[in-house]
């Protein structure tokens, strides 16, 4: 028939119980108690592992007498060893590719491991490895400083994540392990005692109350409080049984132990009988030994209370009392009062409040069982299992609260996943058409995760005896960038030059020279590309060397001053129109050229701003007339040029201006006819504008302008 062995081992006693389970209930088979030689438990840390050892050795022997051999068991940490941390992490994640769900379970193991450090600190310990991780929550997430639901597949600046995290101290377990292993016993499964003594007292039906569990031991007093289905709290008093014992002592000048010999008869029989260290004996009915003490009872009381009001931040519904502790004298009474609760709700709890449990008669009715039956009972109910694994060679050991996963091992390993990803590539900064650009290196790869020599995400969950590898991740590598990379993909264009079709490469320099589009880039490069092509790219590019000549520039002198003529030797059409060096062409155009050694005297006066002739426009009986005169005169050699007149290199050219003169009525006879023969016999009168005028009125640009011719004998009439 298997059994189940529990150890209860607190600061005063260990207790051993054997229970067997029948169906959906429990039955108590056996139980042994024996007290500590000396003080080897300290609030309920094991300080003398060897006199533990013994004791619990003693217990296992006469269970073991009756029952048989016993090698594993059941046993709990104190629950005031629980240490709780809240942390949060943000990463920066403008310059990566969307979260995937293993990037957020990374960034939330960094926040448990930022809560080790934090707790390290807090608790003044060489390493953060210290403690175990036995479980975490994420309260938040969030992205640029909004909380979100989730981050997968998110992109923006910030990502945060905020969690709570338990951990118990290793020092706790390894001490509970290694008295465990003195005594010839494997722990078959860890709880924690504020956990042990809800899951028989408070079950989950009634964990939406509000309710506080006071387990009053000896050195502390444990506190556990339920509220809206959950546990949301432990903590721990170091104030417990053990103060009333010496303020008994201090009373009635008793030794320690006299005193908790004392304590048990008021408790059992409401008086005690005593001998003082004079020798003096009496008998103290309860009454009066509360009154004595009543300044210790109300001490723990306000601890208690004060802790309880930390933790719930408020008064609580109800508070349960169990432990051995519990049954100091008003106790309860002066927790109500404290609490501001009914005196009906503080009580105290025995084993008879234990439902699906049989055989309570093979125990005293007392509070103090309550913890070793829940610590029977939690172990199959809500077990944490030991497992050990190894991670790169090195073992680790963990305690099953949740399903555990890589992450976890690597948590308790104290590997840290950020540390082991491939750090980025060197980026490298170029110049591109005179403006400065950053290009990236590539990333860093994430670490490769095995377990057992095959390839593994870090959320997979293990199993006792799993070999984990972790390999760090491979460095980013300095960018590969092409000058297509930075310029796109460049088409050559195709063009018709006077008639000829070609080929017109888009042109990109690198620090001066011509590029090749597959030309890697390097830290300091200079990029130079015209992304649009010009009617003189297209002649530097395809027009021999003699005409590239013959396009520079040539001298002549003007009134023996040098100028220097650019552009008048290259005529250009682009598409059938006049076009400028600098006119831009697109695929498929045309471009027509010609080269000319010579300059056109019109187009040299348009150069030297100078103007021939003056002109103005009239209208003369209803047509338009054009007068001029000249203001220039142009020469070469003494011989005079037209406007049309061909201008070479090195010519010497006078140009002489004359002074502005004023257009009067008489000039339009020098550009219209008048027939002579049908003016015989008649004299004329001028008229400009409808007023009658003379030959050297002023005439101006847009005036009408009229002759009339009347017969002599009229005009002498």
């Amino acid at each position: 028939m298997n059994h189940l062995f529990a150890l209860d081992i607190g600061t005063r006693t260990v207790v051993g119980l054997i229970l067997q389970k029948e169906d959906d209930v429990y039955r108590v088979i056996d139980m042994v108690s024996r007290e500590h030689k000396e003080r080897s438990m300290v609030d309920g840390q094991i300080h003398n592992i060897i006199a533990v050892s013994d004791v619990i050795q003693e217990v296992k022997n006469e269970l073991e007498a009756k029952h048989g051999t016993l090698n594993e068991v059941c046993v709990a940490a104190a629950g005031r060893a629980l240490k709780t941390m809240n942390s949060s992490v943000t990463v920066n994640i403008s310059e990566q590719p969307l979260m995937t769900s293993d990037d957020i379970f990374h960034l939330e193991l960094a926040a448990v491991q930022q809560a080790q450090y934090q707790l390290a600190e807090q608790e003044e310990e060489a390493s953060s490895t210290q403690y175990y991780c036995v479980g975490y929550s994420v309260l938040h997430y969030h992205l640029d400083e909004q909380e979100i639901g989730s981050l997968i597949d998110q992109q923006g600046e910030q990502a945060q994540v905020d969690i709570i995290a338990t951990f118990l101290p290793k020092v706790v377990v390894e001490s509970l392990l290694s008295a465990l292993q003195r005594a010839g016993l494997e722990m078959q499964a860890l709880t924690l005692e504020p956990i042990a003594a809800i899951q028989v007292l408070i079950p989950q039906s009634m964990r939406k109350l509000n309710v506080a569990l006071v387990d009053i031991g000896a050195g502390t007093s444990d506190i556990a409080i339920t509220k809206d289905g959950t546990v949301i709290a432990y903590g721990m008093v170091p104030k417990a049984g053990d103060e009333i014992t010496e303020a008994l002592s201090q009373q009635y000048l008793l030794d320690f132990h006299q005193a908790e010999e004392a304590k048990r008869q008021l408790v059992e029989e409401n008086k005690m009988e005593i001998e003082d260290i004079l020798g003096f004996t009496s008998e103290v009915p309860i009454e009066d030994a509360t009154k004595e003490i009543y300044y210790a009872i109300d001490q723990l009381a306000d601890s208690i209370c004060n802790q309880v009001i930390e933790l719930n931040k408020q008064s609580p519904q109800a508070v349960m009392l169990v432990g051995g502790g519990s049954l100091t004298p008003n106790l309860t009474q002066y927790i109500a009062e404290k609490l501001q609760l009914p005196k009906n709700r503080v009580a105290v709890r025995g084993i008879e409040a234990i439902k699906d449990l049989k055989g309570q008669e093979q125990l005293p009715s007392s509070p103090e069982y309550v913890t070793p039956i829940g610590i029977a009972i939690a172990s199959q109910q809500s077990p944490v299992h030991y497992i050990s694994v190894t991670v790169n060679e090195r073992m680790v050991r963990l305690f099953d609260i949740k399903q555990l996963t890589i992450g976890d091992c690597l948590l308790a390993a104290g590997i840290e996943l950020k540390k082991l990803y491939g750090k980025p590539g060197m980026g490298i900064v170029v110049t591109f058409n005179g403006k400065s650009i950053t290009l990236p290196g590539t990333y860093g790869t994430a670490p490769t995760i095995k377990i057992n020599g095959k390839s593994a995400s870090i959320q997979d969950s293990i199993s006792h005896s799993d070999e984990i590898e972790v390999i760090r991740g491979e460095d980013g590598e300095t960018p590969k960038v092409t000058v297509q990379d930075l310029t796109g993909p460049l088409e050559d264009l195709t063009i018709q030059l006077n008639n000829e079709k070609i080929k017109m490469p888009q042109e990109v320099k690198l620090n001066g020279r011509e590029a090749n589009f597959d030309d890697l880039l390097q830290d300091g490069d200079e990029i130079y590309w015209q992304p649009k092509t010009t009617v003189q790219d297209v002649l530097l590019k395809h027009v021999d060397s003699s005409i590239h000549e013959k396009v520079h520039p040539f001298k002549i002198k003007v009134n023996g001053k040098g100028h220097l003529i650019k552009d008048q030797m290259l005529t250009l059409n682009h598409n059938a129109k006049p076009a400028q060096l600098d006119t831009t062409i697109k695929d498929f155009d045309q471009i027509n050229y010609e080269v000319t050694d010579h300059i056109i005297v019109s187009d040299l006066l348009e150069l030297l701003e100078v103007n021939l002739q003056d002109s103005i426009t009239v209208i003369y009986d209803g047509q338009p007339v054009n007068l001029s005169y000249q203001l220039s005169t142009i020469t070469r050699q003494d011989q005079p040029l037209s406007i049309d007149s061909l201008i070479y290199p090195n010519d010497q050219i006078e140009v002489k201006e004359q002074h502005e003169q004023q257009f009067i009525f008489q000039d339009l006879f020098r550009f219209i006819d008048i027939d002579m023969n049908e003016t015989k016999g008649k004299h004329f009168k001028l008229y400009r504008n409808g007023e009658e005028v003379g030959f050297t009125e002023p005439i101006f640009d847009g005036d009408q302008l009229n002759i009339k011719w009347v017969e002599m004998t009229q005009s002498h009439s």
